[in-house]
């Protein structure tokens, strides 16, 4: 179960294995990355491509984002976003720690000046001065514990550089999102206006047919009606345009720049200038480098390089003492040749008894290594469970915009004809404004789902891994 000896055998094998300087190397992940990778597959639905050659993502969101606005909006946020200059520091902080556990293998040395009393040979109390440089205690890691623990932290380390990609990815993805919906924003404003105007134009031309006889007050009060919901809407979209602003501003960490937030002069969203598309042909040994799967695997290799530190530490700790330079009674004959001395200590401390402290941190280091298991193959089944979802929604959503764009395009001929046929006095006013709000619906239904689509197209390269 753990793998410890008795401690009356301990003593034996520690010689032993002193003379033969072996050391104890971490493990390898006992979770096998292809089997897992096609449990997943099976869970999500997903082919696992074999023997093909894997069609790789374009590397990193700078390769997806084609809109030069949107590409400076991720650069300003990467620069001043508090949560991803966190995640930038934990790395620095886990670069320190291994720098710290490495140092840990080597011996310090240090420059000395000892005085002190004692007595001699003959039992008279004599002053002992000693100045030189000093061996302080020096655990020779025959049994790899200290090895262990580096390890353990490059791991770490490697697990938090992958946690700063994906927090990166992240982020990139979360300020594209921001970006298209007040893209959104602004193309339903314009909308809105529009129709705005369209409204208070009929509302003026009923109120004076209303007014003469010509039109009834029914039919008045229909176009007030729609004026009334035209201004409501416009209302609704210029606060969810200025929430969707606040929202930008927050991820960059600072106001944005009046050059990009404004989208004048820029393409529509309906234009293929925002993103690139997903690359056809993928084989989902992609998902094994996404960063949130490679930090994962990383925390797993450092749970198993505890464990094998956790073990270590049954076995004897030899540590090695010494100091050389310069012995005298007097501090002046410190300065004076002939007086050198030095001294060399080595120490195996095997502990018996310790209340089960080693028991229990050997049992700690072995559950956390099954919970960073357990994690790391959550981590493979979620990515798959999002990629199904992108891919899910990669065709469903081009379909639906596709159809979208051809109910907008018959209501735009409907309301042509209808206007035409109510020049000629061939159809009613409400006829009109029933076909001017159904276009009206199309219009704004296309640039959500267009929207929608790009953030389905998001969310996939983020799957993926980026």
């Amino acid at each position: 179960m753990t793998g410890r000896l008795p401690p009356w055998r301990l003593v034996a094998g520690a010689a032993a294995l002193a003379l033969a300087g072996c050391a104890s190397a971490p493990p390898t992940p006992s979770a096998e990355p292809d089997k897992v990778l096609q449990q997943a597959a099976v869970a999500a639905q997903l082919p696992v491509a074999a023997g093909a050659p894997a069609v790789t993502v374009p590397y990193g969101w700078r390769d997806v984002v084609r809109q030069p606005r949107l590409a400076q909006l991720v650069e300003l946020a990467l620069q001043g976003n508090r949560d991803f200059r966190t995640v930038v520091l934990n790395v620095q902080r886990a670069q320190a720690q291994l720098n710290l556990a490495d140092a840990n293998r080597l011996p310090s040395l240090g420059v000395v000046l000892n005085a002190s009393r004692l007595p001699n040979s003959k039992g008279e109390e004599v002053n002992q001065l000693l100045g030189g440089v000093q061996l302080a205690a020096w655990e020779v890691d025959l049994f790899g514990r200290l090895a262990s623990l580096s390890e353990a932290a490059r791991a770490q380390l490697l697990a938090s550089e992958a946690g700063q990609r994906a927090a990166e990815l992240a982020l990139a993805a979360t300020v594209v999102q921001a970006a298209l919906a007040l893209q959104a924003d602004d193309e339903l404003l314009v909308l809105a206006r529009q129709s705005l105007d369209s409204r208070e134009q009929s509302l003026k031309l009923a109120q004076l047919r209303e007014a003469v006889g010509a039109a009834s007050l029914l039919e008045l009060q229909a176009q007030q009606s729609l004026a009334f919901q035209a201004r409501a809407t416009l209302a609704q979209l210029t606060r969810q345009r200025a929430q969707d602003a606040n929202t930008l501003a927050l991820l960059l960490g600072q106001p944005v720049p009046p050059a990009l937030l404004s989208s004048a002069g820029g393409p529509p969203l309906e234009s293929e200038d925002w993103l690139t598309e997903v690359p056809a042909g993928l084989s989902s040994t992609v998902l094994l480098r996404r960063p949130d799967v490679i930090a994962a695997e990383q925390q797993m290799r450092s749970a198993q390089a505890n464990i094998a530190a956790a073990r270590a530490a049954f076995w004897p700790v030899i540590t090695l003492t010494a100091s050389a330079g310069q012995a005298s009674a007097q501090l002046s004959g410190l300065f004076q040749g002939g007086n050198f001395a030095y001294t060399l200590a080595a120490n195996a401390l095997l502990t018996v008894f310790d209340g089960g402290r080693r028991d229990a941190n050997l049992a700690a280091a072995e559950t956390a290594q099954q919970v960073a298991q357990a994690q790391y193959e959550r981590a493979i089944q979620a990515a798959f469970r999002d990629a199904a979802d992108g891919l899910a929604g990669l065709a469903t959503w081009r379909e639906q915009l596709l159809a979208q764009q051809a109910a907008r395009e018959a209501a735009r001929s409907t309301a042509r004809l209808i206007a035409l046929k109510a020049d000629q006095g061939a159809a009613s006013v409400l006829e009109q404004l029933e076909a001017e709000r159904a276009l009206w619906l199309n219009e704004q239904a296309v640039v959500q789902v267009r929207l929608a689509e790009l953030n389905n197209r998001v969310l996939l390269f983020k799957a993926l891994g980026g």
